[in-house]
């Protein structure tokens, strides 16, 4: 059976669970070749193991914590060339698009972004994706060289598929292009002790009904009471009432959790651009005529003051 290059996102030797995403599609096509980069790289080869991966190719160097993107690019390239895989998987966050774009110019072969599925085909993998601010459904593959495809969080689901995992040494040319973005600092983004947005199983967002800064806690409690992220839309960022980073829809981040629960949101296109592959979709609207309520799976109508702390409430009762 073809191999199929994984790269791996993880911080110290912890892998995201992105990551075990990719491994799981990855053997409906091939066997998993995970390639784990940086600091700690070797660490994660239980983890790595456990989920599917036949072998670890691993590499630490200064080179890829002190410079921006190229010199993970120049390890996957490396990687890539010793495999010869069928398909290279790669997380879609921002800095792993950037990743798969670069490798696919470099070995010349087509690129999928932001795949939501994955499924082998006679001619080379198919990828599923939901485009045009998620209004259509498409089917595609990769018609010049290897498929680089590029993952939703939240796409797949983790599953235990004990491997060999064995670890192997990646040898690794930085291209002179490597060293052209140094990175000057790093300042670690206050926790929160919440789930990252984008790869959280249950997000709570909160929109222009919350009517300000102060009136999200209501949100953020309902949020914690089901162990969820919480993200806001376009509207509430915009009026300064909630962080960017925390910003769901089309300029924003995309999110595919199991749950998501919309309250006081509209449901513009630009919003609905973000969060419309979510598997089961709840919205908290006083307006019955509000667009959000052409997409839920279930639809309050009511005031979100009035409903979300019950809500909360009512979960905590079941929760013990």
């Amino acid at each position: 059976m073809a191999e199929v290059l994984v790269y791996v996102d993880h911080v110290d030797g912890a892998v995201r669970k992105p990551t075990l995403e990719l491994l799981t599609l990855a053997r409906r096509i091939g066997e998993p070749v995970a390639v784990a980069l940086g600091s700690g790289a070797e660490a994660t080869a239980g983890t790595l193991a456990e989920h599917g991966a036949t072998r670890v190719l691993t590499a630490e160097a200064p080179e890829f914590a002190d410079y921006l993107v190229v010199p993970k690019v120049d390890a996957l390239q490396a990687a890539y060339e010793a495999v010869s895989p069928a398909a290279v998987l790669v997380p879609s966050s921002a800095e792993g698009k950037e990743i798969a774009a670069r490798l696919a110019v470099r070995i010349g072969s087509g690129i999928v972004t932001d795949a939501v599925d994955l499924e082998a085909g006679e001619q080379g993998p198919v990828a599923t994706q939901s485009v045009f601010a998620a209004s259509f459904t498409t089917r595609s593959r990769v018609s010049k060289g290897t498929p680089v495809i590029t993952v939703k969080p939240n796409s797949a689901p983790v599953e235990a598929a004990p491997a060999a995992g064995a670890v192997e040494a990646l040898s690794v040319s930085f291209s002179a292009q490597a060293t052209g973005t140094k990175v000057v600092s790093r300042v670690p983004r206050e926790s929160t002790g919440r789930p990252e947005l984008t790869e959280a199983a249950i997000v709570v967002s909160g929109g222009r009904g919350v009517g300000g800064a102060e009136n999200f806690a209501v949100v953020e409690a309902l949020a914690d009471s089901l162990g969820a992220a919480v993200g806001a839309s376009r509207a509430a960022v915009d009026a300064g009432w909630y962080p960017h980073s925390s910003q769901v829809g089309q300029t924003g981040k995309s999110v595919s959790p199991q749950l998501y629960i919309a309250t006081g949101i509209s449901g513009a296109i630009q919003h609905r651009a973000g969060m419309q592959t979510s598997k089961t979709i709840v919205a908290i609207n006083k307006d019955a005529e509000a667009p959000i309520f052409d997409l839920v799976d279930y639809g309050v109508v009511g005031d979100l003051f009035e409903v979300v702390p019950q809500l909360t409430e009512e979960i905590k009762t079941r929760k013990g």
